[in-house]
């Protein structure tokens, strides 16, 4: 609206209210606000204004027009939701009404199933006039118009509005706050108290709580009782993240908010978080703690992390949190968070705890695994009555099995353990679950010690490796050097490759095949299946990636990994895991860096050159802007405090950003890069490719969007093979003797050959994908997210999905008379 229709209006309000003709005057503002298109903003306030001045007695005529025109043969729902809304703004310090309550109630309904609307839109008016007839205000409604008034910026009303809805005290749709409101309503001796202290968590709006919101946390605490804080805010903190207990409208092209936080939960929650770190440390509360970090971090579509904040207050009220199991936590979680804010704070804790004890960073980490109650490597017993509880890690879960008085296996809980020994049956579950959550993070945190190139010397290693009750779990399923001698740990010592036992020693380092020549790595495999040890993660079959001649001639670059297309998400992921540095390639005019990874050790840093394809419509980007897929080219080298590479996220030649004084720096030749550092970063990248590529999804045959990828898919899968899919053929080589099905199986090059009834198969040891008789016709067959490969007896190491998924394909295509699938029946 120009500033020349706000003068005729607010000419034409008077000249309506002299002439007392206010139904006329009612229809004419109608007309304005479906110009304006329901717009209460701007220049149009100033009409709004002059309606607030007119006298009350005007004002309630006004109000009686409008309610006519509500019910006006012609008015469509826009201009009944304008009338309503008009109805609110003029009545306003008037006397209670009840005008077109039942439809205004209707309308705050419509509104309570978004998840905010825009400050513009006036709704204050609606609910304003229900406080004005002394009706109370629906919670989904408050919800709603708390959440509009944090986005609300500088608009009064809305926020003043906002601040007269104070019941309930969280905002309802999310599970654990309702029943937050329920525990607090269930208690009448310490009600109040208790809205009162969920009322001051909903105030944590800061990065850290100030001294003065720690006083008055603490007395709201003493009053409701710290024990009953803290069991009430543990139980809550388990149900954050459920899915919504009622959906939000989402448009279009708005993030997942059923997904996300509610913003204002998601304030109380920060605050209850600070809040159970001013009570008595307990291994509960940092179990709980750690939780809601991992779950404030799991992505929502189009949004990313849930809730980076809530995630970092529970990090820094783990490390105001004094004991053992506060800073196991803490270290477990730095070992699996990759969000760079949270793994910053992380990262400071730790540091942080370090320097406390005069101990260095890695140092810190290693000590702070604890045993959870396991009295011997991997392994405890615990009696409960007669019965005998056994905690055993096998592999890298933790099992709980049961013994009955005569020391037979039982398969489920005993009835009387569940009857007389509840809580230390809880407690043993607790237990197991840490472990598992544990021996994850130490697994890869030990995959990391390579680049890490750590020495230890040999009583300190075998305290906290070897001897170790949880990480000797992994530790003896590993190889290491000590003096210089290989060792693997079997039949209860380490011992050489000829099984000479070694009692000790000075210096131990963790074992890595580059090293070694190729002989004694097969001895060693021999070894390992000799002693039918499987590794928790690839070591003694570990790709190595030895300098090509390629990469001598092109010297300072390699291109082994170039022109494949990756899913971008899914590398960025990856990258996150591996402790890489990546930034989502946006179709906008900007540049970004490459991909890269810092060497601290070394001095080093390695980048991957990467650019965003296609752009062009709206299969090639999400509805946030980000492209959906990536073009790969060359792999570098750089000292790590070089100037940054830069290059167009759609593509185009990489350029250094040089700041004031700055010089080029050239990147290092590959000749100069240390072997065990070159191989890891290429074996990176080598898994982003053989992990993220869209060669990879059998349902591209037809090549994607437009046939776009049509070659690049066929010559990816049933091209040559990578170092990944080498190991696996090597590996195949020896368990198919062993398969149920060995007769029918053979390896062909590329592939590997399995006869069926109907065809004969052929399945790329790449990327998984299938041809079969006659004519190499394609197969496609989508694995399922838990592909297993049943009857393949003893494996050397976890965690290849892809050779489970051959193998479980093989299974099915060797009795493929049995296969009931439809799917895969009509291509058969």
């Amino acid at each position: 609206m120009t500033m020349g229709h706000v003068q005729r209006y607010k000419d034409l309000i008077r000249q309506r209210s002299a002439d007392g003709d206010f139904e006329a005057l009612a229809a004419d503002l109608l007309k304005a606000a479906h110009i304006n298109n329901g717009g209460w903003t701007g220049l149009w306030e100033g009409v709004l204004n002059r309606l607030c001045e007119l006298p009350p007695q005007a004002r309630s005529r006004l109000a009686d027009g409008l309610v006519t025109q509500y019910h006006a043969d012609r008015s469509g729902p826009t201009a009944r939701n304008n009338a309503l809304i008009l109805l609110g703004i003029v009545s306003r310090d008037l006397p209670p009404h009840n005008r077109l309550a039942a439809e205004r109630t209707a309308l705050l309904d419509e509104i309570s199933r978004q998840h905010s609307f825009w400050y513009g839109a006036r709704y204050e008016a609606l609910v304003e006039a229900e406080l004005a007839a002394g009706r109370p205000v629906a919670p989904a409604v408050v919800a709603v118009f708390r959440r509009s008034a944090l986005q609300a910026y500088d608009n009064r009303d809305l926020t003043e509005t906002a601040k007269k809805l104070t019941e309930p005290a969280l905002n309802v749709g999310e599970e654990w706050a309702e029943q937050a409101l329920r525990d607090a309503a269930a208690d009448p001796a310490v009600g109040p108290a208790w809205q009162e202290l969920l009322a001051h968590a909903a105030t944590a709006t800061a990065a850290k709580p100030s001294a003065k919101w720690d006083e008055r946390a603490a007395a709201l605490t003493e009053a409701v009782g710290p024990e009953r804080v803290r069991e009430a805010a543990i139980r809550w903190f388990a149900l954050a993240g459920r899915p919504r207990t009622f959906e939000l409208d989402r448009g279009q092209y708005e993030p997942d908010v059923n997904g996300a936080y509610d913003p204002c939960n998601a304030n109380a929650l920060r605050g209850l978080t600070w809040l159970v770190s001013l009570l008595p440390a307990h291994p509960d509360t940092a179990r709980a703690l750690g939780a809601l970090v991992e779950t404030s971090l799991r992505k929502v579509a189009g949004l990313g992390p849930r809730n980076p904040k809530v995630a970092n207050a529970a990090v820094n009220a783990l490390a105001r949190t004094d004991g053992a199991a506060a800073l196991a936590e803490l270290a477990r979680l730095a070992a699996r968070v990759t969000f760079k804010g949270t793994l910053k704070l992380l990262d400071a804790a730790l540091d942080a705890h370090a320097r406390a004890l005069g101990l260095g960073r890695d140092e810190i980490e290693e000590l702070a695994v604890p045993a959870y109650g396991l009295t011997e490597v991997g392994r405890t017993e615990q009696r409960l009555g007669e019965i005998t509880a056994v905690v055993e890690v096998q592999g890298t879960k933790a099992v709980l099995s049961w013994r009955n008085p005569a020391g037979k296996a039982v398969k489920s809980v005993p009835a009387a353990v569940k009857r007389d020994h509840a809580e230390e049956l809880k407690d043993l579950k607790a237990a197991v679950k840490d472990v598992d959550k544990m021996l994850s993070a130490q697994s890869e945190r030990l995959d990391r010690q390579f680049l890490a190139d750590r020495t230890w010397s040999y009583d300190t290693w075998r305290e906290r490796y070897l001897d170790h009750p949880l990480v000797g779990a992994l530790a003896r399923r590993l190889l290491w050097t000590v003096d210089g001698t290989t060792v693997g740990h079997a039949d209860g010592a380490l011992r050489t490759l000829t099984d000479e036992p070694v009692t000790a020693g000075a210096e131990v380092r963790l074992w890595h095949p580059v090293e070694h020549p190729p002989a004694e790595i097969v001895a060693w495999r021999d070894w390992l299946e000799r002693h039918e040890i499987t590794q928790p993660f690839k070591q003694a079959h570990r790709e190595v990636y030895p300098l090509t001649d390629a990469e001598r001639t092109t010297g300072t670059y390699s291109n082994r990994f170039a022109a494949h297309i990756l899913r971008q998400h899914q590398f960025h992921s990856l990258a996150a895991a591996r402790g890489w540095t990546n930034r989502l390639r946006l179709a906008v005019d900007d540049t970004a860096p490459p991909a890269t990874r810092d060497l601290p050790r070394w001095g080093l840093r390695a980048e991957y050159w990467i650019e965003g394809d296609g752009g062009e419509n709206d299969q090639d980007v999400t509805d946030s802007g980000s492209f959906l897929r990536l073009r790969t080219d060359q792999v570098r080298f750089y000292p790590i405090d070089a100037p940054q590479n830069r290059a167009h996220c759609a593509g185009g030649e990489y350029g250094m950003w040089l700041h004031d004084g700055e010089a080029p720096v050239e990147p290092l030749p590959l000749s100069d890069i240390p072997p065990l550092v070159l191989t890891e970063v290429l074996r990176d990248v080598d898994l982003f490719v053989g992990v993220a590529s869209v060669g990879n999804d059998p349902t591209w045959q037809d090549g994607g969007p437009g046939g776009r990828f049509r070659e690049y898919w066929t010559g990816y899968s049933f091209g040559e093979l990578n170092a990944t899919a080498e190991t696996r053929r090597t590996l195949l080589q020896r368990l198919i003797p062993r398969l149920a099905i060995a007769d029918r199986c053979t390896l062909e090059g590329r592939f590997l050959q399995v006869k069926g009834d109907r065809h004969t198969y052929r399945i790329h040891l790449g990327s998984t994908n299938i041809l079969r008789t006659p004519n190499d016709q394609y197969l496609c067959i989508v694995p399922g997210a838990d592909s297993a490969a049943p009857g393949t007896g003893y494996l050397p190491f976890e965690g290849d999905r892809g050779l489970a998924v051959i193998l479980s394909k093989a299974m099915m295509l060797a009795n493929d008379l049995r296969i009931t699938d439809p799917t895969i029946l009509s291509q058969l």
